[in-house]
């Protein structure tokens, strides 16, 4: 029994100690099927999102919902502190509870106290390691104690700061392709005099996001359940405007950055790819489609009125097709998995973009202003 106990104990520490350094340290992607940190995420996310759709109301649900990205690190990290302190209570106990206690008191709490009281170098003294193998092993414990507080303390501000890298770009997006980002606003806002130059530094800048996103969320997958500030952008919605527009690039509009668009498409879908196959959203079955040929029509005539001249017939149509088959059935999985809202290909009629809301939206009775909450800003 004491050997078992000994094994066991070991392996939770080794168990540990190796997810730590996947999720932590290890900047790539892990490829084995069963970790300990990816079976918390799945398995604690979908009963979230059950448990918010069933109870929270509507106007309330994407605050609940951003509440679980910084939870479940928190939680995550509480989990291997527990598991780690077990083990070595484990350890301590096959070893015949080697411990000096102030009260008399031995057995496995009394070592689960003292593997609690190494782990967080309270140094207490009313529990004390009275051989050899003790010593040894509150030694080893103390010092991985501080290295977790080290990892913590070091892995939060990178956390944070790649967090900041995303959400920066996201709201630049906001003055030049709406709110939510839609593909129609960002061709006719650059509809100016040197309005492709600054569409293709755009799509630079987007190609160089969509590497970040994907070297981020691979190096740190907890960034994908932080959402946004404003509960009308999202990372997902503002990739998918970015895939939508360099399909329409690429389809057949006239006098665009036809190079840079394929550039940042092929980018930008293998951020989508690559996510895809780290987070296995399930497959989201007949989903609606984001363009039919009476909305298609519709956005050919307001690229027309903006000086763009989307070209016509059945192989434009084929094409853009072919293209949007590329990636849509992947972002919609993801827009299932982590409920998020997919941006339409036409801005909804009427909408105010987000740096221009303000709480005084209306002028109310004796010229004084109506205090109204944007519920969808903040």
């Amino acid at each position: 029994m004491k050997i078992v106990a000994i094994l066991f104990g070991i392996a939770l520490i080794i168990l540990v100690l190796w997810e730590g350094f996947e999720t932590i340290i290890l900047p790539r992607r892990v490829t084995r099927r069963f970790r300990l940190t990816r079976l918390f995420y799945r398995s604690s996310w979908r009963p979230w999102v059950k448990m918010t759709t069933a109870f929270i109301p509507v106007r309330r649900r994407e605050s609940w919902l951003s509440y679980f990205g910084p939870l479940s690190l928190l939680l995550l990290l509480s989990i291997w502190a527990i598991v780690l302190i077990t083990g070595f209570a484990l350890i301590h106990w096959a070893l015949g509870s080697a411990v000096l206690s102030m009260d008399g008191s031995t057995g496995f709490l009394t070592d689960l106290y003292l593997s609690g009281t190494t782990f967080f170098t309270l140094g207490l003294g009313d529990v004390l390691p009275r051989d050899s193998s003790a010593r040894l092993l509150v030694v080893i414990e103390s010092g991985m104690g501080f290295a977790f507080l080290a990892l913590v303390i070091g892995y939060l501000p990178a956390l944070n700061q790649s967090f900041a890298r995303r959400e920066v770009s996201i709201s630049l997006l906001d003055a030049r392709a709406g709110s939510p980002p839609t593909a129609s606003e960002m061709l006719r806002r650059h509809s100016h005099e040197r309005g492709i130059e600054a569409l293709q530094q755009l799509l630079h800048e987007w190609e160089r996001w969509s590497a970040e996103l994907l070297e981020g969320h691979l190096s740190y997958p907890v960034l994908a359940y932080f959402r946004s500030q404003h509960d009308n952008q999202s990372w997902l919605s503002a990739l998918t405007a970015i895939l939508d527009t360099c399909s329409l690039i690429m389809a057949g509009l006239e006098g665009a950055c036809d190079r840079q668009a394929e550039l940042t498409f092929a980018m930008a879908r293998h951020a989508v790819i690559d996510l895809s196959l780290v987070f296995r959203p399930d497959h989201p079955g007949a989903r609606i489609d984001r363009l039919p040929p009476e909305t298609l029509v519709e956005l050919r005539l307001l690229l027309a009125v903006s000086g763009h001249h989307l070209r016509q017939g059945d192989p434009l149509d084929q094409k853009l097709g072919n293209l949007r088959l590329q990636y849509e059935p992947c972002v919609h999985a993801l827009a299932v998995y982590f409920q998020l809202s997919l941006p339409p290909w036409i801005a909804e009629q009427g909408w105010v973009d987000n740096w221009r809301g303000s709480y005084w939206e209306q002028p109310g009775k004796g010229g004084k202003a109506v205090f109204q909450a944007r519920t969808e800003h903040f």
